[in-house]
């Protein structure tokens, strides 16, 4: 991983250098103290991952991140502050970061985040080849089938779960829906993981972990900001909002079990939603 750092404190800098260093996360290729001037170095450097400051003197973090993203939405953002405001943080994710992560900087913590970023553009260039590879097999379809891949691509971003192992799976079953003229997913789970994998146990674990994370996920980022887009997109389509809440309460400690999850009514709204 290629990694480029933004900060107006040349510290903070210097302890995200030696962290990424430390851990053997990946290279740093570059830094600034100026948000301003920073900006075409970065988009000439095209770092896999942005580390950067949401107060800048000269332009906060979240314009940086929409400027460069309106330019190369490849290259991926985390956001680090000590603010923790709701109203900042949401425009942060508004303008396309990934993760936001507190200061005072914890190892740990900067750690765990870039590890499961860098999961995350692992497997879209892993989504990217099965894209390829459907389309070349898809004939006069191929667009329109690599139109939904995407899409159900984008969902996984949203939920974030493009670094869990099972979202492979889950785009698996997709592609064979989508090849076959598959609507609804009117089959037993471990019926059509036999049909995808030589492990169907291991195959329907995973793809059920990874549901059950996208469950959890949205569940937090209702707790955090109710009227927030994603929540309200997701939490009553791809999953039952009975269950998001139930899940909600469970995170809050009001409930001894959170919420369930139906993979049927995950695969069918993610179809549908691929078409949109």
């Amino acid at each position: 991983m290629k990694f480029y750092l933004v900060d107006d404190d040349l510290m903070v800098i210097k302890i995200l250098e030696n962290i990424i260093e430390e851990q053997r996360l990946g290279d740093v290729i570059g830094y600034s103290t100026d948000s301003t001037e920073c900006i075409n170095e970065i988009l000439i450097k095209k770092p896999n991952i942005v580390l950067v400051d949401m107060l800048m003197p000269q332009k906060d973090g979240s314009m940086l991140v929409s400027e460069i993203k309106s330019k190369n939405e490849e290259i991926k953002f985390i956001m680090i502050s000590q603010i923790t405001t709701k109203n900042l943080i949401s425009k942060a994710y508004s303008a396309g970061i990934e993760f936001f992560i507190n200061k005072p900087i914890n190892k740990i913590e900067v750690t765990n985040v870039i590890q499961k970023l860098a999961d995350t553009i692992k497997m879209e260039k892993k989504f990217k080849i099965i894209e390829e590879m459907f389309v070349s097999a898809g004939g006069n379809n191929g667009t329109t089938q690599k139109d939904q891949l995407y899409n159900i691509r984008h969902v996984f971003s949203k939920l974030g779960i493009m670094g869990e192992k099972g979202s492979e799976d889950v785009v698996k079953i997709c592609e064979y829906m989508l090849r076959n003229n598959i609507k609804s997913f009117d089959f037993k789970v471990r019926d059509i993981c036999e049909k995808l994998s030589d492990n169907p146990k291991a195959m329907e674990q995973r793809l059920r972990r990874a549901i059950n994370k996208g469950l959890i996920n949205i569940a937090n980022v209702g707790i955090e900001d109710y009227m927030n887009e994603t929540f309200m997109r997701y939490s009553n389509s791809i999953y039952d909002f009975e269950n998001v809440k139930a899940e909600m309460d469970y995170i809050r400690g009001k409930r001894k079990t959170g919420g369930k999850i139906s993979v049927k009514r995950f695969i069918d709204n993610l179809i549908l939603m691929s078409e949109e």
